[in-house]
């Protein structure tokens, strides 16, 4: 049995999910970020004093065997009236927090409704918000104001962190410990993957694992975040919360998308990573270049014929 712990948030984490699950002899662990404070997520936490759901729902439903039709009801988002905006599955979790008292135990009994095969690990429990600070001095407080810029114009991200600091959660040492294959990505940098190795252990917890450590960036640039960003780029920032070294490999996208979906892309501002010029390999970290591309009009990662392939390869080295 291979274990696989995949670290990260949003839709990169439900789609490496997607791409391992149900491959034979795989145990998969999401460790989820918690700094989430956008659409139904944010009103839960402000209005109720919950801890973010949305993150969390997502690894749910991608590691889920129920029926479809749980699954998407846990996905169902409610247009109209008082409930205007809100995710069912979000309202389900932040209840079951209310009733038991404990994210980790509202997690592990939703986990038993959706009849999940693996683990979802919020990297820690406590109430935390993300910060960051841009090159020109201005501090931007909450993850959906530093994910979505307000402004036309916007400096580059100089550094994030969290406030108040934030404790592992003690299953996050566990399922690192026990772990062959590290996942981190892909996703937004600043505010799905960063946000989880600003928890303290974690990253600490991550190098002393025996695991093989994998980095999969993103397939394109996003506005506000990575505007302006080469390969090298993420890596290095990856490196800076994470440790120079650790990382065993970096897998990067070499696929060009059709010239038509880039131009509407570029419309948001968003530009394809191009690692063609990138070297071998960096310091002890092997880049691994590969056709990750799904069909289609939108960039994204084929989750199992391509990425899940790569990423078993490297687990079965």
């Amino acid at each position: 049995m291979k274990r696989i712990v995949v670290i990260g948030g949003g839709t990169g984490t439900f789609m490496v999910l997607s791409a391992l699950k149900n491959t034979p002899d795989v145990h998969l662990a999401a460790v989820v970020s918690m700094a989430d404070d956008g659409a139904s997520t944010g009103l839960l936490r402000d209005q109720y004093g919950v801890l973010p759901p949305g993150d969390i729902r997502r690894a749910l439903v991608a590691l889920s065997q129920s029926s479809e039709t749980l699954r998407e009801l846990f996905n169902y988002r409610f247009e109209g009236g008082g409930l205007h905006g809100h995710n069912f599955g979000n309202l389900f979790l932040s209840a079951l927090e209310k009733v038991t008292g404990n994210f980790a135990t509202a997690v592990q009994e939703a986990s038993s409704v959706l009849s999940i095969e693996g683990e979802v690990v919020p990297v820690t429990l406590d109430d935390v918000r993300l910060v960051a600070r841009l090159s020109d001095g201005k501090i931007i407080r909450g993850e959906t104001n530093i994910d979505i810029p307000r402004t036309a114009e916007r400096a580059r991200i100089d550094e994030v962190w969290l406030e108040p600091e934030a404790r592992m959660n003690p299953s996050v040492r566990r399922v690192l410990q026990a772990a062959d294959l590290i996942v981190i990505g892909p996703g937004d940098l600043y505010t799905s993957l960063v946000p989880n190795l600003l928890v303290q252990g974690v990253s600490e917890a991550i190098r002393a694992s025996k695991a093989k450590k994998v980095y999969v960036a993103n397939l394109m640039t996003k506005y506000g975040e990575t505007h302006g960003f080469g390969p090298m780029d993420f890596f290095r920032e990856i490196e800076r919360y994470l440790g120079r070294g650790v990382l065993d490999y970096a897998v990067w996208n070499s696929r060009r998308p059709p010239e038509a979906v880039l131009r509407r892309y570029r419309r948001e501002r968003a530009e394809f990573i191009d690692p063609r010029h990138l070297p071998t390999r960096h310091g002890r970290t092997k880049f691994i270049k590969a056709d990750l591309l799904d069909a289609g009009k939108f960039v994204r990662h084929n989750p199992r014929k391509k990425l899940g392939k790569v990423l078993m390869s490297l687990v079965n080295r």
